[in-house]
């Protein structure tokens, strides 16, 4: 009798007993999630929001989406084909690159990609995020703004006064230029004025179906600064 691809040995070196064990069981449960689930689609994340993402985990239950360092889960996928636990899973270990994750999953292709294609979530950008966007403000009052709020607003940076209880602009003032990377004070003006310059959004990059392999389905892009997730399932 063959023997089975999914019993091949692993070797993780360099690594200390509580990490070796960690490394371990994500290789286990990816390897579990080989044998569960008939399909694997590879995505990459931009402005990854931690909150939403536990929110589609709920939603898209029994399927599991699946976050860790790119070389251990290549380990447990087999990055060539004499180490792949299944056929063409290789292929999928060479592009886990950059800000990426996996969705194991029994849902029907083509409502994988029409879910992946529509899904978009606007939000306020944070501090290091590079924006496409300029915003400029208009000398003059800020209504929307407390009085309370004035000090506050002045030390990030915006040259406002009060004029008879109004926070008003003194001069014209530019938030942020399109093509510069926000800092702390600038990602919290834009919050505080209600501009979403981000998006958090997903690009299926490939996917893995048991007796079909492996296919490409869009080709890497640069990668943005984003947030590294790790799986907590």
């Amino acid at each position: 009798m063959p023997k089975s691809k999914r019993d091949k040995k692993i070797s993780l070196t360099k690594t200390s007993k509580k990490g070796l064990a960690l490394k371990q069981k994500i290789v286990e449960d990816v390897r579990n999630c080989v044998e569960k689930y008939s399909s694997i689609y590879v995505f990459s994340y931009k402005n990854m929001r931690t909150e939403k993402m536990q929110e589609l985990r709920q939603e898209w239950k029994p399927s599991r989406f699946f976050f860790g360092k790119n070389k251990v889960i290549g380990v447990a996928l087999g990055r060539t084909p004499e180490e792949e636990v299944q056929d063409d899973l290789h292929k999928v270990s060479k592009c886990l690159k950059g800000y990426c994750g996996l969705l194991f999953t029994d849902t029907p292709k083509d409502e994988i990609i029409e879910w992946f294609n529509s899904f978009a979530i606007e939000d306020y950008a944070r501090s290091g995020f590079k924006t496409a966007t300029t915003v400029k403000l208009e000398e003059g009052p800020l209504k929307q703004f407390p009085h309370s709020q004035e000090p506050y607003l002045r030390k990030l940076g915006m040259p406002t006064k009060l004029d008879k209880g109004v926070v008003t602009l003194i001069k014209d003032y530019e938030v942020c230029k399109a093509g510069s990377v926000l800092t702390p004070e600038q990602a919290k003006i834009l919050q505080l004025l209600d501009f979403k310059l981000a998006t958090f959004r997903f690009v299926l990059r490939a996917c893995w179906i048991k007796d079909k392999g492996f296919e490409k389905l869009h080709e890497e892009e640069e990668e943005e600064e984003d947030i590294e997730m790790e799986d907590d399932d």
